[in-house]
């Protein structure tokens, strides 16, 4: 798509393919490169055709986290009634509530290195995707900072004593010891593997009905958070208003032993950056 400078923005079937461009910096989290990727997440808020977003790193790098290049010129900004520290962190952290809120799957695709920002937007997805040599860290703590805006989706993804071992730690973790502690999902040999799994995960997917998808997502995330009655009364509206839309020809495909009008396959070569 047109209009991004720091992000390399397609779209595949529905599929809204986001690959952070900045390979000098290794792909950190520079404000013009999280302001782009905001207009990502816009686009999937808004437009109920896109089926998932999917987030990797060009370069071999997935994301080196925040742009310390960026902190001293924070430090040295005028005094205001808001420190613009932390007003710039919390920026983030709105961007991550977003990211993590999308009513479409978010899956990470890592290859290199997914250190401090850049661990805390895989732990913010949905779907984990990894090389076996990956890397990733807390690593914020070793630069005399900390893991501020991440830190509930750091939590929820690994529970909290993982949290607290990575962060307070310092340590790095390969794929297979990130597939360990719950943070990755599958693991690819390499990068040529990792496209063809991705491949895989997206024609899964794309299996489901797109609407259905958006309708659960956000019902899953309300479990254990909303009362159960008034929950379950809002669940049963949204099984009638799916029954109604896409049901009738699911149910169809499935009694006319085809494929329902939304299925799409994907290949290593469409998904490839």
């Amino acid at each position: 798509m047109d209009g991004f400078a720091h992000i390399l923005l397609r779209r595949e079937h529905g599929v809204l393919l986001a690959t952070l461009n900045r390979p000098e910096t290794r792909n950190a989290l520079a404000p013009e490169v999280v302001a782009e990727l905001a207009r990502a997440v816009g686009i999937a808020e808004s437009d109920d055709t896109v089926r998932a977003l999917v987030l990797r790193g060009a370069g071999g790098f997935f994301c080196a986290g925040g742009n310390v290049g960026s902190f001293q010129s924070r430090l040295d900004a005028a005094a205001t009634d808001e420190d613009p520290v932390a007003a710039r962190n919390r920026e983030f952290g709105r961007f991550m509530q977003r990211l993590a809120a999308l009513p479409v799957p978010v899956i990470a695709v890592v290859e290199g290195a997914a250190m401090g920002g850049g661990m805390g937007l895989a732990c913010a997805a949905d779907l984990v995707l990894a090389t076996q040599d990956a890397k990733f860290a807390l690593s914020e703590t070793a630069l005399g900072i900390i893991p501020a805006q991440i830190a509930p989706f750091v939590v929820a993804r690994l529970g909290r004593r993982a949290a607290l071992r990575l962060g307070l730690f310092g340590e790095r973790v390969s794929g297979s010891a990130a597939q360990a502690l719950g943070l990755v999902d599958e693991l690819a040999a390499d990068g040529a593997a990792l496209d063809a799994l991705l491949a895989q995960w997206l024609t899964r997917l794309c299996a489901c009905a797109p609407g259905a998808n958006r309708a659960l997502k956000p019902l899953l995330r309300r479990c254990g958070r909303d009362e159960d009655g008034a929950l379950l009364d809002d669940a049963a509206r949204l099984f009638a208003a799916c029954m109604r839309r896409e049901g009738a020809e699911g149910i169809a495909a499935f009694r006319e032993k085809r494929p329902a009008a939304w299925r799409h396959e994907f290949t290593a070569d469409a998904v490839r950056t």
